[in-house]
């Protein structure tokens, strides 16, 4: 029965887990370029339940050794096991703002932070008081030679992020990377991601890899409300399916004592 208590927790505890993450993703619906993360759990290592002393038991010199059949197995729980960001493409949303990109695919702006360069999908930027073409949080853009200046926003992008003055003279060509493990990117806040061991090293996307980006637009959330809410639904009765089960472990307890006390 003690069993039971700590399968039923371990159940809250991942219910509990994928709440948090969707609760983000609902609160994120709004934020341009962000992506929604998922959390998947996993069964912790099963015990092989077998007959004792049944038709099986074979003798050797050194003893025995048991071969009685397998009657099942006992889950021992669940536990989360990791969680990761779904990149698929969010919607594009036309705001006729010139200082606003999106990217077609897969791929990251660059930005300087106190912290080192780090990325994002997040196209909404603005033209700060020196010039320089930032994000809302003021971390600067990059191009491929460094920080973006401008005297102005009137300015036009191509779709390969090359950069040029309402006059027509190049600026510089907005930096886009690639990894090769996106998967494995982590989110550090601001709607930003840095990169590990495992995603490995920020590369300049070109050729194929490098998506097209599009001015005026940006790529909003990759969250769907309809289907966020019905995952909550389905996290908060198997909560209280679990929390039950405790309760039921509970109760058998306590009468399985209450009965051993009072027949002794």
């Amino acid at each position: 029965m003690i069993r039971g208590w700590y399968i039923g927790a371990s159940g809250m505890n991942a219910q509990q887990e994928r709440l948090n993450a969707i609760s983000n993703n609902l609160a994120n619906v709004d934020t341009a370029g962000y992506k929604r993360d998922v959390t998947v759990s996993k069964e912790f290592s099963q015990l092989l339940l077998r007959r004792t002393e049944a038709d099986g038991m074979y003798k050797t010199p050194n003893g025995s050794y048991d071969v009685a059949p397998i009657v099942g197995q006992l889950g021992l729980g669940v536990e989360t096991n990791e969680n990761f960001t779904q990149f698929e493409q969010g919607s594009f949303r036309d705001t006729k703002t010139a200082t606003d990109f999106a990217l077609g695919s897969e791929g990251f702006f660059a930005v300087q932070t106190p912290n080192g360069e780090r990325y994002t999908r997040n196209g909404n930027f603005i033209l700060g008081k020196e010039g320089i073409l930032e994000t809302k949080e003021g971390y600067p853009l990059l191009g491929e030679n460094g920080i973006i200046r401008l005297e102005d926003d009137k300015f036009h992008l191509d779709q390969d992020g090359m950069l040029y003055t309402k006059e027509g003279d190049l600026v510089d060509r907005i930096k886009v990377v690639r990894f090769d493990n996106e998967r494995y990117l982590k989110k550090q806040g601001d709607n930003l991601w840095n990169s590990n061991a495992i995603s490995g090293d920020a590369y300049i996307a070109e050729g194929a890899e490098r998506p097209k980006i599009i001015q005026n637009y940006l790529e909003m959330s990759n969250v769907n409300v309809v289907n966020e809410m019905v995952r909550m639904i389905e996290v908060n009765r198997a909560y209280e399916a679990n929390q039950k089960s405790i309760q039921s472990e509970d109760s058998m307890m306590s009468t399985l004592w209450t009965r051993v006390a009072v027949s002794r």
